[in-house]
């Protein structure tokens, strides 16, 4: 699979090289970082979307409609962990470029203490109060209880989850993509092997969904952590960095650079998060027919958004480099060849599964009575898919500079002033599911449009100044 992804990747590169839209020697730098980052988030969707269809096909509907409810509330890890990440490549692509090693070193620390403290309380309240929250947003008896069972078991994972995203980003700002998509993807291939024994083998329905989670997760962990403080990792080989063990642990600076960068982050992935809630509780006014189609459709985005992955965090290491180095018309270029390029794959991904929504839904649900929805649902999906390809290409240049907060902005009006709105009015008037196919749509372009704008500004060359390890030559 790894040849053909990393081919594919690179053929478009080269394609959009030939049409003059960007600079072939960036356009392979680009690809050769985001292709593994590609890669680990198919592994990683893949393996959610795959427990979607496993627990529907052993316990039924209420089962994808209860790992539905509980999604949201387990992916508060990944919106949080990734806010600190976030902050974590831009400071450690900067002081890397820039030789200081021991700057890396208290940017990953600081990262990781950051991490597991801003997750730690979300497993003492999802362990204990799952089903009250659950309710929240879901409905009917049978959906609650299981996701409920599934959100209490794998709350456990959630502080490994978030250091994990640490240990990634801190590889991929160093310019090494291909660690992190071993252990990642790896871990992901694993979860999904540990699911399919513990739901069919043992009979242990959406609980061996979680607890196969919580086992790959602490795995995964366990190599990073023991890969950044060695400098390696056996039958894989070298780190480009290496952790330092000893003290300091604690750098009062580099938290509050942390802090400055990654606080819009993590409130950015909390707003786009902090959407499902809402959008759940209303799509649940359709009944638990819609509520699995729109299960469904959140999980082909996800996986559809996985090129934003790669080309983001490349676009972001990338960026960050060239900016540490004090070259800010390179970084300026790798920022919009990173743009144009993610914005083609998008599209290009985007248009395959649009084509194929029918025989895509059918992997998924085999009630002819929602598949109509589950298709529709899935097209509307595809559109809004390519704004978040204009998101992403933008995004990575602000973060790798610190220019964190208009990415919150454009979120919080999307969801509130757009999508959940639309979403209502489908449930409550005659617009019905068009107004739910609207909000899927809205909920991406309007972000998009705003974050596109703070790019095109190029105030984030200015803000990354104050973020260098050294002086702009």
């Amino acid at each position: 699979m790894l040849k053909p992804i990393r081919l594919a990747i690179e053929g478009i590169g080269l394609l959009l090289a030939r049409l003059g839209l960007i600079d072939a020697r960036r356009a392979l730098r680009t690809a050769r970082l985001a292709w593994p980052r590609i890669v680990t988030g198919i592994a990683r969707m893949s393996r959610s979307t795959v427990d979607v269809a496993m627990v529907g096909s052993a316990v039924g509907t209420s089962a994808i409609a209860g790992v539905g409810f509980a999604t949201p509330f387990w992916a508060l890890a990944f919106m949080l962990g990734g806010g600190v990440a976030g902050g974590t490549i831009s400071l450690v692509s900067q002081h890397f470029s820039a030789g200081h090693s021991a700057g890396v070193s208290a940017a990953v620390k600081v990262s990781a203490v950051f991490a597991a403290v801003v997750t730690l309380p979300l497993v003492v309240l999802f362990a204990a109060t799952p089903e009250r929250l659950i309710r929240l947003i879901g409905s009917g008896e049978t959906a609650v209880a299981l996701g409920a069972e599934y959100l209490r078991i794998v709350s456990v994972a959630m502080p490994f989850a978030a250091v994990n995203l640490v240990g990634s980003r801190t590889l991929v700002g160093a310019g090494d993509a291909w660690m992190p998509m071993v252990l990642r993807a790896g871990g992901a291939a694993a979860n999904v092997a540990l699911n399919a024994v513990l739901i069919f083998v043992f009979d242990l329905g959406v609980a061996g969904a979680a607890i196969g989670t919580v086992l790959a997760t602490l795995g995964v962990t366990g190599a990073f952590l023991w890969g950044l403080t060695q400098g390696r990792l056996p039958l894989i080989g070298e780190l480009p960095v290496q952790v330092e063990t000893g003290a300091p642990h604690w750098n009062t600076g580099t938290a509050r650079e942390l802090g400055e960068i990654s606080a819009p982050l993590a409130l950015t992935n909390l707003a786009q998060l902090g959407g499902q809630f809402p959008l759940l509780a209303i799509v649940s006014l359709f009944g638990p027919q819609v509520v699995a189609a729109f299960v469904v459709a959140l999980r082909v985005r996800d996986l559809l958004n996985t090129p934003g992955w790669g080309f983001g965090l490349a676009s972001s290491s990338l960026v960050g480099q060239s900016l540490g180095r004090g070259r800010e018309r390179e970084a300026e270029a790798y920022g919009q060849d990173a743009f144009r390029f993610a914005v083609a794959v998008y599209a290009c991904a985007a248009v395959v599964v649009f084509a194929f929504a029918g025989p895509v839904s059918t992997l998924f649900v085999d009630d002819a009575a929602i598949l109509p929805t589950t298709e529709a649902l899935l097209r509307a999906t595809c559109v809004s898919v390519v704004f978040w390809g204009v998101t992403n290409g933008a995004l990575g240049p602000l973060r790798a500079s610190g220019d964190t907060r208009w990415p919150f902005y454009g979120q919080m009006l999307g969801l509130v002033g757009f999508a959940i709105p639309a979403a209502y009015l489908g449930a409550t008037t005659a617009l019905g599911l068009a107004g739910l196919h609207l909000a899927i749509i809205l909920e991406m372009a309007v972000p998009a449009a705003i974050i596109y704008y703070r790019y095109q500004s190029k105030q984030w060359t200015i803000i990354s100044r104050a973020y260098r390890p050294a002086a702009v030559e």
